[in-house]
């Protein structure tokens, strides 16, 4: 039988920031199910505890969560994420399953709490295909990191009638900034890979924890602040076991 799978887009991690629309979708699933990483990231499932709690008090659907399996690196980067999706898939087939158990029900409805928005770096909606039965799936827009960034910092993204980018650190590291581009905004960067480039033409607007109680700003030429950022990432990441951050890179020296 066909199941309804909510994906719902609840922004950087701010209650504040989560539309009506995602909190009436939330509200009309059966269960809603949570992810944990590892010890220590419990505080991405506590947020989403804490939104649940905070937005819809007594209309929460009951809440299960899940433990996201590890992914092998040994393989390539394609390779290990198809493997990665397919245990992924498994395991919300799991968790569902148990759910109903529990529950002793048949769910119709699933809610899951995905960061910033459904559309962008986000694996959810490909591992919904995954699964068995067949799912309909309903989509409610978020606020991404990158509209936080540019919002916290005062900034449009595009110059007047130029072209941006979004792209990742990966990318970067492996091709460089993109030809014919002025602005790109970076994301899912753990080795802090705009040291590799030539720092003196870039400014950069960097933005960690981007819309929580604890998020972190700098913004200057790269080569001033670069290793200001790399210090301030590394100190956060050992306080709170875990770091969320984006930035924005723009050509503006010669």
């Amino acid at each position: 039988m066909t199941i309804e799978i909510f994906l719902v887009g609840v922004g950087t991690g701010n209650p504040r920031h989560i539309t009506l629309q995602a909190v009436k979708q939330l509200k009309s699933a059966d269960i809603l199910i949570i992810p944990r990483k590892d010890n220590n990231k419990s505080d991405l499932a506590n947020l989403r505890h804490q939104i649940c709690k905070e937005l819809l008090g007594d209309e929460c659907p009951p809440l299960f969560e899940f433990d996201l399996p590890p992914r092998n690196n040994e393989k390539t980067y394609l390779e290990s994420v198809d493997e990665w999706h397919d245990a992924i898939a498994e395991i919300w087939t799991d968790c569902i399953e148990n759910a109903q158990k529990a529950l002793k029900r048949r769910l119709n409805s699933v809610g899951l709490l995905i960061w910033g928005d459904p559309s962008l770096y986000d694996s959810s909606l490909r591992i919904t295909k995954r699964l068995k039965p067949s799912t309909h799936v309903t989509i409610i827009p978020g606020i991404t990191s990158f509209q936080a960034l540019t919002a916290a910092h005062k900034i449009t993204v595009n110059e007047i009638g130029q072209p941006f980018i979004i792209t990742t650190g990966r990318q970067i590291a492996n091709f460089g900034f993109p030809e014919g581009i002025n602005t790109a905004i970076i994301m899912l960067d753990g080795n802090c890979t705009f040291k590799t480039l030539e720092q003196k033409k870039y400014h950069i607007w960097w933005g960690a924890y981007l819309g929580m109680e604890h998020e972190i700003l700098i913004e200057g030429r790269l080569a001033e602040v670069s290793d200001m950022i790399i210090k301030a990432r590394k100190n956060a990441r050992e306080i709170h076991g875990w770091i969320m951050d984006t930035y924005m890179l723009r050509k503006k020296y010669s």
